[in-house]
């Protein structure tokens, strides 16, 4: 039993691991706006083609994203628009840590 619930909190773990990163967060907000080319990506974040690519195969492999070959461009969307709902919490959680600082600090 313990076996199964590792194994799922692993499955877990490589989901938020693959939000890990500035870029890859910002691309999951954007494709909440809908499809999106790499190219688009490599305009916004500034970073090169190949590291928009990578960014997006590890959202890719971790299932938050799909995506759809056409010609020579590749076009992404969200496979799980519901991830969304994690950054309210993660605001929260900020929010809260904002609270706390600005008590300690008198504001």
């Amino acid at each position: 039993m313990y076996q199964q619930r590792k194994n799922h909190f692993e499955a877990r773990a490589k989901v938020l691991k693959a939000l890990a990163h500035p870029s890859r967060l910002y691309i999951v907000e954007e494709l909440e706006k809908g499809e999106r080319c790499v190219c688009d990506f490599a305009d916004e974040i500034g970073a090169d083609i190949s590291t928009i690519s990578k960014h997006l195969s590890v959202l890719k492999q971790a299932g938050l994203v799909i995506d759809d070959k056409r010609g020579n461009q590749v076009f992404y969307q969200l496979r799980v628009p519901c991830i969304l709902n994690f950054f309210g919490c993660v605001e929260s959680v900020l929010e809260e840590q904002a609270k706390e600082h600005n008590a300690l600090l008198g504001r």
